[in-house]
């Protein structure tokens, strides 16, 4: 797994492009999730669709081709340097077929920052433009409008990355050892049912596997665990970190089946890294080369994040 290019920081002033690539976003939340971001000194612009429904699916924010063509125009206008999502929940597999990567290829780079269902386009930028991309706090969810340690950590990640080059976890290692790879991940369920797509990576070989998820019980974090075993997904991984397991049941019910489904893996595997659906849940890059230190407890990143 190679490395993948590393988007330029933002400058003071620079322009956020919002878009909604999934679920429906609350306006509050978003309004003051564009205060926070101007009192950063960026200059944040809405996508026109961004506050849209659509009209049979309400767990969708508009519909397909309106939210694809928000994230394209975004990301090819010239004027934007960052591309946030407003919001996870689900949606963004239904549009990655229907962007044009050949005109947000020659676009050129720029910084894309979701997380949770926006993991389909992580896979998709790291595939179809060989970027790397951030996995944190969105501009309408509850820890990046209301927690100061979300705010604070990508705030860091935008504009002093070489700051915030070490993630340390809560936990103890489920697999103890020091590996070395590139970092990719995101949701679990993301990840499984991308599987076989033109969209997603065939396979987690030399990568640092960062997983977590939400919502889903043990047995359901079993299944899609063992649907990556059995495609060889995971033949090869260099490490694995987890993140957090909001609502998937008590942690002492789950922990035994991500032991069982990882462990035998034979790389370091480190639990409690701080990202995900946590509160003051951390950023961390995807398409990074990094450390992993089970027995510490840390992920160090080669590189910052951004250049």
């Amino acid at each position: 797994m190679k490395e993948l290019l590393r988007p330029v920081r933002p400058a003071p002033g620079a322009r956020v492009a919002v878009v909604a690539p999934s679920g429906p976003v609350v306006e509050e939340r978003l309004q003051a999730g564009l205060d926070l971001l101007r009192g950063w000194d960026l200059d944040p612009v809405v996508a026109p669709h961004v506050l849209d429904r659509h009209r049979s699916l309400p767990h969708l924010a508009g519909a397909d081709a309106d939210r694809a063509a928000d994230l394209q125009s975004a990301w090819c206008d010239p004027t934007v340097d960052v591309v946030l999502c407003a919001r996870g929940g689900y949606g963004a597999q239904r549009l990655v077929d229907l962007l044009d990567w050949d005109a947000m290829r020659a676009a050129g780079p720029k910084v894309f920052i979701g997380f949770s269902d926006s993991t389909a386009l992580h896979e998709a930028f790291a595939v179809r433009l060989g970027l790397a991309t951030l996995y944190g706090p969105v501009a309408a969810g509850i820890d990046f409008v209301k927690n100061a340690r979300a705010q604070e950590h990508l705030r860091a990640t935008l504009f002093a990355p070489e700051t915030v080059r070490t993630l340390r976890s809560g936990g103890v290692p489920l697999a103890p050892g020091r590996a070395r790879g590139v970092t990719l991940g995101g949701c679990l369920t993301l990840l499984a049912t991308g599987y076989g797509t033109p969209h997603s990576r065939a396979g987690a070989r030399g990568g640092l596997l960062l997983l977590e998820d939400v919502g889903e019980p043990p047995y359901s974090v079993d299944r899609a665990l063992t649907q990556l075993l059995r495609t060889g997904w995971l033949d090869g991984v260099a490490g694995v970190a987890l993140g957090s397991w909001h609502r998937c049941g008590s942690y002492e019910e789950l922990r035994p089946v991500l032991a069982d489904r990882l462990g035998g893996l034979g790389v370091p595997v480190v639990e409690e890294l701080g990202f995900g659906h946590c509160e003051g849940a951390l950023t961390v890059p995807f398409g990074v080369g990094a450390v992993l230190d089970a027995d510490e407890g840390t992920l160090t990143l080669d590189a910052p994040a951004l250049r």
